[in-house]
This record gives structure tokens, C-alpha cells and sequence, in this order.
């Protein structure tokens, strides 16, 4: 019985020893899990430079290539509208007819007065032509005669006020028909028949417009205007060349003004950069564009807002990353994290002693937080100005969870599988964007 109790005994004492000594390894192997970490994975791209195409988007108004506005040249009754209102018209086309009875009596008696006066002038010079066969041969006095020739003179020159007083008349009598000045699209009539106007009265009887062709009035920022004349100045921005001139529409519902092509696909219509103001408008500080646009399916009209897309010139070293890859700190700057080999965080000394204790790894990387600044969005990407430079490896996401001096390990990813697809047009930012670190 008694040694039933020892064998049992030492029974027991054995799966104890077994049991602590599970105990005791698993709290090592924890131990050695907590010693040896995994390090959190970043994805990475390259940093790069390209060539890219620069364009700026401003506001900007059409207006006619050339506006006329019809007037009455002479008063009346308007007795008739020979035009039907919206429609194309020509130069010299009868817009109104104006009463010209009082005109065509005016004319006629002017026309009277001229043979009165021609009558008389033919009396005076035959007269006058006798008078000097008659004074050589001392028939008469040289007084008669002198005064023959005058009065002839007299008679001539009442022929040709006659007959400026006779074209008078007939060019009042013309302007009872008021003829279009300009060829072009007639708006609405603001007179009916029947209405009294004057001459040279302040309100036009209607207006013309040339809309085949139209202008494109842009304003742009003093601001924006002196940072393109400094990068070209600089030379970090380059002429496209002989095309850099050439201007793209949006409308206002922001589609392209453009049409179906023979492919299908939309052609924009270009328009041609005429010249810039020599002045700042001192009032909004900005400067005026002018572009010339083709309008042949008269889609734009006077007063239509519209965006100008404006081809500022080629950069040839552009660093372009995605937008997703830059933070902001408490202050709106712009921040971006990129991977190196030394720890930003430790000195030298504390750098070379961590490294020798804990090498990194191939694909390990410290963190380093870099201050950035923008020069402007392109194709849902930013361009960097300074603070980053190629061939660095910058970390496209999970940036919030990230800190200087952070071992992780990496994962490099192209940079075309970073960027959303791009849209139809590159928007130009404000000079605001540009924020110093």
C-alpha cells in the first residue's frame, strides 16, 4: 500500500517537472517572438523625372469679331422691317424703309433749282463771251465788260452749289433705307413700323454681329502672369515651339469645345493667341488674352463664359508623384516620406552602433520625412518644385501610421499602377499652392 502511495507519488512529481518545463518554453519562445519582431511592409515607387506639356486654365468671355450697331441716318415714320429677326445678313441689305416723301420732294426741287441756276449760268457766259469781242473794238467800256464775267462767275458757281445741294438731297433720300453696315447675324428689332426716329438718335434700331470667327477675352493674375515669364526666364520652362500659341476651349458645362472627328473620337477646335495687354488692369491686377476662335456651328456667342486651356511650354525635368503620396502637417505643408538605409533619427555614432547590432535587411528601410513644395497639379498627380530628387524612393501610402526613424520593410511598385487614369484636360493650380517648407 505504501508503495502503491510512493509510485503514485512520483507520478505526480514527474508530470509536474513536465508540465513547468512546457511552461518555461513557451514563455522563452514569446520572449524570443517579442525579441524578433516582423517589420510593417510600405509600398515604395521610384522617384523620376519626365517631360511634360504645362497648360493653365483661365476664365475668359466671347465676344464678336465685329459689332455694328444700325442707326437712322436721317428722321421719319418707319413704314416698314425688311429683315426677319435672328437671321444672317449682308452688307448693304435694306434693313427698314423709312417714309421718303419729304426727301423725295427735297430731291426734286433740288433738282429743279439746278436747272434754274443752269439756265442762268448759259446766259451769263454768252454774254459774257460777246462783251469781249465788244470791249476790244471800243463798243463798250471795260467796266461792262468786267462786270459781264463776273456775273458768268457768279452764275457758275451757283451751278455747283445746285448740284452739291441736289446730291444732299439725294443722299438723305438713300438713307431712307437703312442698309446693314456689316455683313452678319441681325438680333432682335428694337423698333416696329411705324415708330418715329432721328438722326443720329443714341438707341440703335438693332444690332449685327460677325460670329463666323469670335473672340475670346482671358484675364490672368499678374501673379500668374510674372511666375511664367520667370521659369522661362530661368529656364525651367521651355517654348512647345511653334504650337505654344495655340488656345483650347470649355465651356460652360465643362465639356471640350471640340466635335467628332473621322475616327470617332472628339477633335478639339485650336484657336490662335493674338496678343497680350501691355497694361495690369489696376483695379483686379490682372491682364488680358486675347485668342481667335472659328465658329463655324455658331455654338459660341457674345457673352458665353468659357475656360481658356493655354499651352505654357514644355518642363523638361519634371518630378511627378502621386497625389496620394504627399501629407500635410498641422500647418498645410506639404510633407512626403521616403525610405533610406541610415536612420534619420539617431546621430552618426548611435547610426553605426544600431547597424551593427540590428543590420538591416535587404528590402529594410528607415523612414525619413521630407518638407516638399508643389508647383501644381497635373493629371491628378503633383509636380514637385524642391525637396525631392530622382531616384528617391518615396512611400505612396499608409502615411499616418508612419513616423521619422521607423524600420519597415519595402516593396517597390510602379508608378504607372499609381495614378488614376488621366482626364481630358490638365488643370493649371493657383500660385497659392506654392507653399514654402
Amino acid at each position: 500500500m505504501n508503495a502503491a502511495f510512493l509510485n503514485l507519488g512520483r507520478f505526480v512529481a514527474v508530470f509536474f517537472l513536465l508540465g513547468l518545463t512546457a511552461v518555461l518554453s513557451g514563455c522563452n519562445g514569446s520572449a524570443n517572438a517579442q525579441a524578433m519582431p516582423s517589420l510593417p511592409k510600405v509600398n515604395y515607387m521610384l522617384a523620376a523625372q519626365a517631360e511634360i506639356t504645362l497648360t493653365t486654365e483661365l476664365p475668359g468671355r466671347i465676344s464678336a469679331l465685329m459689332v455694328s450697331e444700325v442707326r437712322p441716318q436721317v428722321g421719319g415714320i418707319i413704314k416698314k422691317r425688311l429683315f426677319e429677326e435672328g437671321a444672317d445678313v449682308l452688307q448693304g441689305q435694306v434693313l427698314y424703309q423709312i417714309d421718303p416723301s419729304l426727301y423725295e420732294a427735297a430731291y426734286n426741287n433740288a433738282e429743279a433749282e439746278l436747272a434754274r441756276v443752269e439756265a442762268n449760268a448759259v446766259a451769263a457766259r454768252n454774254l459774257a463771251n460777246r462783251y469781249s469781242k465788244l470791249v476790244a473794238s471800243g463798243a463798250i467800256s471795260r467796266q461792262e465788260h468786267d462786270d459781264a464775267v463776273a456775273a458768268a462767275g457768279q452764275a457758275n458757281a451757283l451751278v455747283a452749289a445746285a448740284k452739291e445741294a441736289l446730291e444732299t438731297a439725294r443722299i438723305n433720300l438713300s438713307y431712307t433705307k437703312v442698309t446693314a453696315p456689316v455683313s452678319g447675324r441681325i438680333g432682335r428689332s428694337f423698333y416696329t413700323p411705324g415708330a418715329l426716329v432721328t438722326q443720329n438718335q443714341p438707341n440703335a434700331l438693332a444690332t449685327i454681329q460677325q460670329l463666323d470667327y469670335v473672340y475670346v477675352d482671358i484675364t490672368q493674375s499678374s501673379t500668374e502672369y510674372l511666375n511664367l515669364q520667370r521659369a522661362r526666364a530661368e529656364g525651367s520652362l521651355k517654348s512647345s515651339g511653334k504650337n505654344s500659341s495655340k488656345v483650347k476651349l470649355l465651356l460652360e458645362d465643362g465639356s471640350p469645345y471640340a466635335f467628332p472627328g473621322e475616327n470617332g473620337e472628339l477633335d478639339w477646335i485650336e484657336g490662335e493667341l493674338l496678343f497680350s495687354d501691355v497694361t495690369i488692369d489696376q483695379t483686379t491686377g490682372a491682364i488680358t488674352l486675347r485668342a481667335k476662335f472659328k465658329n463655324d456651328y455658331s455654338l459660341l456667342l457674345p457673352g458665353m463664359y468659357v475656360r481658356a486651356v493655354i499651352e505654357e511650354g514644355v518642363k523638361e525635368d519634371a518630378v511627378v508623384v502621386p497625389q496620394k503620396a504627399i501629407a500635410r502637417d498641422a500647418r498645410g505643408r506639404a510633407q512626403a516620406y521616403v525610405l533610406t538605409k541610415k536612420d534619420p533619427a539617431a546621430s552618426q555614432t548611435d547610426a553605426q552602433t544600431a547597424a551593427e547590432a540590428h543590420p538591416l535587411g535587404e528590402n529594410e528601410y528607415y523612414v525619413e520625412m521630407r518638407n516638399v513644395v508643389i508647383d501644381r497639379d497635373y493629371q491628378n498627380n503633383w509636380i514637385i518644385k524642391s525637396g525631392l530628387e530622382p531616384g528617391d524612393l518615396l512611400i505612396t501610402d499608409g502615411l499616418m501610421k508612419l513616423y521619422p526613424g521607423q524600420r519597415v520593410q519595402g516593396v517597390e511598385i510602379k508608378a504607372d499602377t499609381l495614378t488614376d487614369k488621366a482626364p481630358e484636360r490638365d488643370a493649371g493650380v493657383p500660385a497659392s499652392l506654392n507653399e514654402e517648407p
